[in-house]
């Protein structure tokens, strides 16, 4: 590993920024959240209970940051890539087994078990999943390198397809929750593509992906029904109730205008937008701060995932060009589907904006994820000007100085 020199300030400084915008935002729509849940299900929220929960989630997503940037050595989680990939697998399928037994300990919504239920807490084992699955494809993927086993059927297709079609069981099927299934193939096909596997193998494995992605959906009639809707809003259709989400998602985000309505002023997070402190956020944001806003939050991200493409173009091994491809594949997914799915390009498919919405789990593992590439970026190489030799380059100017003392 090369000599540590200073972390990547781009992605230090954009990701707290995008953590207080979140902050903001919970914090202006979070009574009006609390008012409709209490009016609609007879609760008793307190009209700051989401903000209090959203601070919360950020302390400990920064002290998750900082942990990975500072703390834990990236060589550490690599020697136990495999312990930790079983782990998130098991707790995934203690979570299936949990809800098929109707047990209090697993937490379901509408109809979906994706939570355990701890008390006041809840944890997602997916969002885990998804930095198990970085970090052991890190490690397996250049361990293969090196053996030169890359696109051999016994040694690494075989393995790669068990763990990584455990993996998807778990979220899309077990759980349904085919919006982390999209992130997981995101994370699986963006670091294949730098691992070196041939490109006819990665083209047939991404061809059966989307066959098994279009059968998942055909054959669940929420997930059919959000297309329908999509399809309906791609082709200029009547408002109904299948494209109620997504029609007010982008009259909030058209409401904004140029500089937006203000904080504390939107009229769709009152209680038409649905989920409009989670997989809604942007749109809520878009009324909110305007295109403008928007803008400068679009920037933030694009920020955050250029510089992880320097860093990785820089890193000095395969197994942290990996680690970084992976989360770069993560938050890229997150980023360009939730925004998508709020303005009708794609179908909504339950993916929450990272870093800013709702959420203690998902913003925990994005920003420790986040924070291992900061602790790479410590130690990207650095090419000497002109590929000069400065230690040659001192002797010479040694004997150049020594020759002009004689001479006197």
């Amino acid at each position: 590993m090369n000599r540590k020199h200073k972390s990547d300030l781009v992605i230090l400084f954009s990701t707290i920024i995008l953590m207080a915008i979140g902050l903001i935002i919970i914090y202006a729509i979070g009574p009006m959240r609390a008012n409709v849940l209490n009016n609609t299900y007879g609760t008793d929220y307190d009209p700051n209970y989401f903000f209090i929960g959203q601070l919360r989630s950020v302390v400990l997503s920064l002290v998750a940051f900082f942990i990975a940037f500072k703390v834990i050595p990236y060589k550490y989680l690599q020697k136990y890539a495999k312990p930790i990939m079983v782990v998130a697998l098991v707790l995934s399928g203690l979570l299936w087994l949990l809800a098929l037994t109707g047990s209090s300990l697993a937490r379901c919504e509408l109809g979906e078990c994706r939570w355990f239920n701890l008390g006041n807490l809840s944890f997602q084992p997916a969002e885990f999943l998804k930095l198990a699955t970085v970090i052991y494809l890190a490690d397996f993927l250049s361990r293969k390198k090196s053996e030169g086993s890359i696109g051999k059927w016994k040694e690494f297709w075989l393995p790669l397809l068990i763990v990584c079609g455990l993996s998807l069981f778990l979220v899309v099927i077990a759980q349904g929750d085919l919006g982390t299934g999209v992130t997981l193939v995101s994370i699986i096909f963006g670091m294949l593509l730098i691992s070196g596997v041939p490109a006819y193998q990665y083209l047939i494995m991404l061809a059966l992906t989307i066959v098994f992605a279009v059968g998942a959906v055909a054959t669940s009639s929420h997930r059919m029904a959000r297309v329908d809707a999509w399809l309906s809003t791609l082709t200029n259709g009547e408002s109904s109730d299948s494209t109620y989400h997504v029609d007010n998602a982008m009259l909030a985000i058209g409401t904004g205008g140029f500089f937006g309505v203000g904080i504390g002023n939107s009229v769709q997070a009152t209680g038409y937008l649905p989920e409009s402190i989670n997989d809604s956020v942007f749109a809520i944001m878009g009324e909110t701060f305007g295109f403008i806003g928007l803008l400068l939050i679009l920037l933030a991200f694009t920020a955050i995932l250029l510089r992880m493409l320097k860093v990785a173009e820089h890193a000095d091994s395969d197994d942290s060009k990996l680690i970084i491809v992976g989360v770069f594949s993560w938050v890229l997914a997150g980023v360009v589907v939730n925004i998508m799915a709020m303005t009708g390009l794609v179908p909504v498919t339950g993916i929450t904006l990272p870093l800013i919405s709702y959420g203690g789990t998902s913003m925990l593992f994005v920003a420790f994820a986040i924070g291992l590439v900061l602790q790479l970026s410590c130690y990207t190489s650095r090419e000497v000007i002109k590929h000069e030799d400065i230690s040659s380059r001192r002797r010479l100017r040694g004997t150049h100085h020594a020759s002009r003392r004689r001479s006197s």
